[in-house]
C-alpha cells in the first residue's frame, strides 16, 4: 500500500467509521458516506474527506470498501452494495459478530472482488492504531491479493494481528465480550435494584472493588443499543449467556446447602483452569500499586503546585495540593477543586510549565544590568531562560559602558509579579548592576 488507495467507507460519521476516516486520512484518499446528508457534510469537512450520500455511487473508484453500519443492517448492507463494487477491489467490514458479515460478504462480492472481514478490538476512543489488536477472518481463497497487503500495512502501523476464522472469532467473542458484558451489565442492574448508594458505597470499598466498579461504569456507560446487537446477534453469546445463569445457580445452591467442599473444589479447578495465575496477579498488583502511587506522589506533593489531567474531560487542573484522601486530592488555585485520583494523570513539571505558557496571563518586565564586557550575549539569555519563573527572555539593548562593563537590557516575562524580585536577586547574585 505504498500508493495512496481510494477508501470508502459506508456509514464513516460515527463510532467506528469516523475514527477510520480520521486516522487513516493520511495514507488513504477517503469518502464516507451517511443517510443524513447533513452530519455526513459536516464530518466530510471536519475531517477533510468527501462525501456521498449514494452509497453505490460512492465505491464506483474505491480500491477499498469498509462496511461500517450497526450490526443488525450489516447484512442487509453488504446485500444492496457488495454487488457494484469494482473489479480487484477489496471488501470489509469492522462489525464485531463475524459469521453473518463473512456470509454476505462471501455470497454477494463478486467472484472478481476479494473480501476480507475484520474485527478492531478498540473503540472509537483509543488516540492510535498503534499497539492495538486487530482480528482478521480471511474467507477462503477469496483474499489472495490483498491479505498480504492489509497485513503488511497493519504490521507497520504496528498492531498486533490475530489472524482466525469467522466461526472461532464468534466463540471466541462471546466470551471476551458477550459474556462480559452481560457480567457487568447484570452486575451493575443487580446493584441498582439492590438499592445501593454507589457513592456510599465507594467508601467502605477495597482497591479491587474501586477497579471492577469502573469496569461496570465503563461499561454501562457507553452504547447500550451495540451490547443489546452483541447479544442478540451472535448466536455464541446466547450459549455463554444460559452458562453462566445455571453455574451461578448451582454455586448459590451450594452456599445455600452449607456444601462449602465443592464450592472450594469448584473454585480451585476454575483456578487451574484460568491460565497464567501468576502473570494475573502480577499485573492486578501493579494496576492497583498505580491509584497508591499517585496518592504517595500527590501526599508528598502538599503545599506545592502539581498539574493534573482529568482522564475523561481532558481537562487540565494546576494548583497548590491542599489535601490529598485515599481516593481524591484537593487543589486550591483562585478556587478549591476536588479531583479523584483515579480519574487524573500527574502532569510533568515541563508539561505544568508549558500549560501555564500557553493559559496564564504573563507579566512582562524590564531589567538593566551592569555586567562584564566579555559575557556573551548567547549564553546570557540561557542563564536568563534558566532563572526560576523567567519564560521568555531577550537582549533589547546593550550599551558599552568602559573596557570592562557592558550595559545589557533584558525583556522578560513570568507567571507571578512576585518573580520579578527573585529575578533581580539573581543577577545580582552573579555580580551584575542593577540601574
Amino acid at each position: 500500500m505504498s500508493e495512496k488507495s481510494n477508501m470508502t467507507i459506508i456509514g464513516g460519521t460515527r463510532g467506528l467509521g469516523h475514527w477510520i476516516a480520521e486516522h487513516l486520512n493520511n495514507d488513504f484518499n477517503i469518502t464516507i458516506t451517511s443517510r443524513d446528508e447533513t452530519s455526513g457534510l459536516e464530518v466530510a469537512k471536519e475531517l477533510n474527506v468527501k462525501y456521498s450520500n449514494d452509497n453505490i455511487e460512492a465505491i464506483q473508484d474505491a480500491d477499498i470498501v469498509i462496511f461500517s453500519v450497526p450490526i443488525e443492517y450489516t447484512a442487509d448492507t453488504i446485500k444492496k452494495v457488495a454487488p457494484h463494487a469494482p473489479q480487484g477491489s477489496l471488501l470489509m467490514d469492522v462489525c464485531s459478530i463475524k459469521k453473518e458479515a463473512a456470509d454476505a460478504l462471501n455470497k454477494y462480492a463478486p467472484k472478481n472482488v476479494e473480501i476480507l472481514p475484520c474485527h478492531p478490538m478498540f473503540g472509537p476512543r483509543v488516540p492510535t492504531i498503534e499497539r492495538q489488536i486487530i482480528v482478521l477472518t480471511p474467507v477462503e481463497n477469496r483474499s489472495g491479493n490483498w491479505f498480504g497487503r492489509v497485513e503488511n500495512y497493519l504490521k507497520k502501523a504496528e498492531c498486533e494481528i490475530v489472524v482466525t476464522t469467522p466461526e472461532e472469532h464468534d466463540k471466541y467473542m462471546s466470551i471476551v465480550q458477550g459474556l462480559t458484558h452481560f457480567s457487568f451489565i447484570t452486575l451493575a442492574s443487580t446493584i441498582r435494584k439492590l438499592h445501593i448508594n454507589v457513592e456510599r458505597s465507594r467508601s467502605f470499598s477495597s482497591p479491587v472493588y474501586s477497579l471492577m466498579l469502573d469496569m461496570v461504569s465503563r461499561i454501562v456507560y457507553q452504547n447500550p443499543n451495540l451490547y443489546y446487537s452483541i447479544q442478540k446477534n451472535n448466536k455464541e453469546t446466547g450459549n455463554a449467556r444460559k452458562a453462566l445463569i445455571k453455574e451461578g445457580i448451582y454455586l448459590s445452591k451450594l452456599i445455600e446447602d452449607g456444601n462449602e467442599e465443592d464450592f472450594v473444589k469448584n473454585i480451585l479447578e476454575s483456578s487451574e483452569h484460568l491460565d497464567n495465575r501468576e502473570e494475573a496477579l502480577i499485573r492486578s498488583d501493579r494496576t492497583i500499586g498505580m491509584l497508591s502511587q499517585k496518592a504517595n506522589i500527590l501526599t508528598k506533593s502538599i503545599g506545592k503546585e502539581v498539574g493534573l489531567k482529568d482522564l475523561y474531560y481532558g481537562n487540565i487542573h494546576v494548583g497548590i495540593v491542599k489535601k490529598v484522601t485515599s481516593k481524591c486530592v484537593v487543589l486550591e488555585n483562585s478556587d478549591e477543586i476536588s479531583l479523584k485520583i483515579s480519574n487524573v494523570d500527574i502532569l510533568s513539571a515541563k508539561d505544568v510549565f508549558e500549560w501555564k505558557k500557553n493559559n496564564l496571563e504573563l507579566e512582562d518586565f524590564n531589567l538593566s544590568a551592569k555586567l562584564p564586557s566579555s559575557c556573551d550575549e548567547k549564553y546570557l539569555i540561557k542563564m536568563f531562560e534558566h532563572i526560576d519563573g523567567v519564560i521568555d527572555a531577550k537582549i533589547t539593548d546593550i550599551e558599552q559602558i568602559n573596557d570592562y562593563l557592558t550595559e545589557f537590557t533584558f525583556h522578560y516575562s513570568t507567571f507571578k509579579k512576585e518573580d520579578k524580585e527573585y529575578v533581580e536577586e539573581y543577577v545580582k547574585g552573579i555580580g551584575g548592576q542593577i540601574n
